[in-house]
């Protein structure tokens, strides 16, 4: 397995490379080159574009950036985290397999974002050297949450599956606007974890696929004459699906990281070890518990 996973990972390495060599992307060719694309059925996206990049995108990054961190200072000083004893016997979650691949994901994430948020904010960075480098390590990460993408969306597909715990739990909020310890219904993964889910796989694909067309803009692959538009439409067209999509996974990257390292104490650690604390199953995952209960598992 191991011996596959490094070829495949070597093989988008020089894929990368070799579209890179023979690109001219990172000089003046590249203006020339989306001037030769032309405006032959153009969806005329040009003023919308235009209006969302110098008026919306970036006032929309810095309220995620500056108000999901707030909302939940505001939460963690008036509800607090979550404590569980730990002196249950503790409950194996997940393979050392799934574990990696987790693991591979979130450091994507770690560098996608802060990244992304540099070339938002580019101008106001002083562009340059430090913008470009940005852009190298936002690619660089791009292929790692591509190998990652696949296996877990494969790993927890069924598991994400909508249940009419869900619903509750969201009626609720899973119980995390309360100090008070109890049952909250909810499978192996509550209806928060799925959203994040959701967003980051199938949302990760459509961001990996615009974000290629942004990143490898001076190809013409065929792709915008297959769709019946013209290149510089398909481009701007990928830019503004990116950034909207952005702003869904940043936000959901924040609150996830919040809920594994701070709402919920030692819960992160189940992405270390495998194992979750045997109070935090019985209470915060009920439905799955009295599951694992009833299989003699627990």
């Amino acid at each position: 397995m191991k011996k596959y996973l490094f070829l495949f990972i070597a093989s988008l390495f020089l894929a990368s490379v070799a579209f890179a060599a023979d690109s001219q992307i990172w000089d003046a060719m590249r203006i020339q080159n989306i001037f030769g694309y032309g405006q032959e059925e153009s969806l005329k996206l040009g003023p919308l574009f235009t209006l969302l990049q110098s008026t919306y995108f970036v006032p929309i990054f810095l309220a995620i950036l500056v108000g999901v961190p707030a909302v939940f200072l505001v939460h963690y000083l008036i509800i607090g985290p979550k404590v569980f004893s730990h002196d249950g016997q503790p409950i194996f979650a997940f393979t050392l397999f799934k574990r990696a691949i987790h693991l591979i994901a979130a450091i994507a994430f770690i560098v996608l974002i802060p990244t992304g948020l540099m070339m938002v904010f580019g101008k106001y960075l002083g562009g340059g050297t430090l913008i470009e480098f940005a852009r190298h390590f936002h690619a660089i990460a791009t292929v790692m949450f591509a190998i990652s993408v696949v296996p877990m969306f494969l790993f927890w597909f069924i598991d994400m599956l909508p249940t009419f715990d869900d619903v509750k739990w969201m009626f609720i909020l899973g119980g995390y606007l309360s100090k008070e310890i109890k049952e909250i219904p909810a499978g192996k993964f509550n209806a928060g974890q799925k959203m994040w889910f959701w967003i980051a796989t199938l949302g990760g694909f459509v961001m990996i696929a615009t974000g290629a067309v942004m990143f490898y803009q001076d190809f013409d692959f065929g792709i915008a004459k297959s769709l019946g538009v013209s290149q510089i439409d398909l481009l701007r067209a990928s830019a503004i699906v990116h950034n909207v999509l952005a702003f869904a996974v940043m936000a959901f990257f924040f609150t996830h990281v919040y809920m594994a390292a701070i709402a919920i104490k030692g819960a992160i650690y189940s992405m270390i070890t495998g194992y979750k604390e045997h109070e935090e199953v019985k209470y915060l995952h009920s439905t799955w518990y009295k599951k694992l209960k009833k299989e003699g598992k627990v």
